[in-house]
């Protein structure tokens, strides 16, 4: 099993920045891949970026190509989520998720159902 808990949730004027973190515990990461959705109100969940747990490879939804950024820390298995330039449209919760099976591509890691851990979540609000 894997948990995953994300922080750095909150509310933040539109233009502004937040880094999300999401602690991934259970067991080792070296074979999975990450991902975060967002999930705004009355709309389905959306894909927003992902990244295989060596980095090299990640994926942005087009809306947030340029402004966010996926990461990984080194020993602490963690992923990140460094969002600037937000905009109003970009309120919702959002939620990582972790998965090890698959041949990863873009397609494949925008698909929830490529994911077999997720977290609970964290709010990121976006005043205009």
């Amino acid at each position: 099993q894997v948990q995953l808990e994300e922080s750095g949730g909150g509310l933040v004027q539109a233009g502004g920045s937040l880094r999300l973190s999401c602690a991934a515990s259970g067991r080792t990461l070296s074979n999975y891949y990450m991902g975060w959705f967002r999930q705004a109100p009355g709309k389905d969940r959306e894909f927003v970026a992902g990244i295989r747990w060596s980095g090299i490879i990640s994926y942005y939804t087009d809306s947030v190509k340029g402004r966010f950024t996926i990461s990984r820390g080194n020993a602490e298995m963690t992923v990140y989520l460094q969002m600037n330039s937000l905009k109003a449209e970009d309120t919702a919760v959002y939620c990582c998720a972790a998965g090890s099976t698959g041949q990863y591509s873009r397609g494949f890691a925008s698909r929830a159902e490529s994911y077999n851990f997720w977290g609970q979540g964290t709010q990121v609000t976006v005043s205009s």
